[in-house]
């Protein structure tokens, strides 16, 4: 843990101790704070300098306004959109990027509110959707979108909701916001009773005269339409979001397939081989043979294991 982290922890805890709801309401704002944006790998630049750069203009968390980098590349009929993960940027996608590009597609990728070269220093999920939103009126319909980590959730929840994309891959995703709380309590080390009164300040917040948004924040209680492919790709070893989440990815989909890797952990996966590949296959398969591409486990979900 970094020291700005701990301090953040000691004074959540301090002013929590007089009142739960004064801890969340000090710990709330922390919540949606990047600390500061994750730097562009040298071996990135060629493709993010080769992209055509516009901006997407969406509310922001704040409701003030803020404006969304975004990258396109290729002139193909289909469009993939990229979705990166909390604290990543756009340019992680580099070596999936290239193999969607030299597939025909025309790829789209963004770096969210407080992330990569885009403004602001406060997000949350809803400026993922925001940005999706105003994607879809840019290009119209999806072929494919692809989302990491944070994105990967943000994806689901988008077309569970409504965005209209042909197929999703999620790669280290967790299955719902549950998950997200529950790590941000156990980094500053508040009590479970500042944790109910975070809950309730993150739906007023973030998802006003919603009556449940936990329930519309879970891909396991609000799947995907049955008639949308899935591809979940997950590192066995990963230790920023559990291999497990995969699973109640995959269980809550029928028919999602489920690749398991070893040794690729969070952020590696993203380029290695063997996902790359199953990324492609998942795209240009016929949807009826999506759901029979690889060895079935049971009768929701396929799975195959790449070292």
């Amino acid at each position: 843990m970094d020291l700005a982290l701990a301090a953040a922890g000691t004074s959540v805890r301090a002013v929590a101790a007089l009142s739960p709801r004064w801890g969340a309401t000090v710990a709330m704002p922390l919540f949606g704070t990047v600390a500061r944006p994750r730097p562009e790998h040298p071996d990135d630049e060629p493709l993010m300098w080769s992209a055509r750069r516009r901006t997407v203009r969406i509310a922001g968390v704040d409701r003030r306004g803020v404006d969304v980098d975004t990258y396109e590349w290729g002139a193909g009929a289909r469009t993939a959109v990229l979705s990166h993960g909390w604290n990543g940027r756009a340019s992680q996608f580099s070596p999936l990027a290239r193999e969607l590009i030299a597939a025909g597609y025309r790829v789209v990728a963004f770096d969210a509110p407080a992330h990569g070269s885009s403004g602001g220093r406060r997000t949350y999920l809803v400026d993922w959707l925001d940005v999706f939103a105003a994607l879809q009126e840019r290009h119209g319909s999806f072929d494919a979108m692809i989302g990491h980590s944070f994105g990967g959730l943000a994806t689901l929840v988008g077309v569970a909701g409504g965005t209209d994309a042909a197929r999703v891959v999620t790669i280290a995703a967790p299955a719902d916001a549950d998950l997200l709380l529950s790590q941000f309590q156990g980094m500053l080390g508040y009590s479970d009773l500042v944790s109910a009164r975070m809950r309730e300040r993150f739906a007023s917040r973030y998802f006003p005269g919603e009556p449940d948004p936990f329930a519309w924040l879970s891909s396991v209680r609000r799947p995907l339409p049955a008639a949308v492919p899935l591809l979940v790709a997950h590192d066995e070893g990963d230790r920023m979001v559990p291999f497990a989440e995969a699973g109640r990815i995959a269980s809550a989909n029928p028919g999602a397939q489920l690749l398991a890797t070893t040794g690729l952990g969070h952020n590696r996966i993203l380029a290695a081989d063997i996902v790359l590949d199953a990324v492609l296959e998942h795209l240009e398969s016929p949807v009826a043979a999506a759901t029979t591409a690889f060895a079935e486990v049971d009768e929701r979900a396929a799975v195959f294991v790449a070292a």
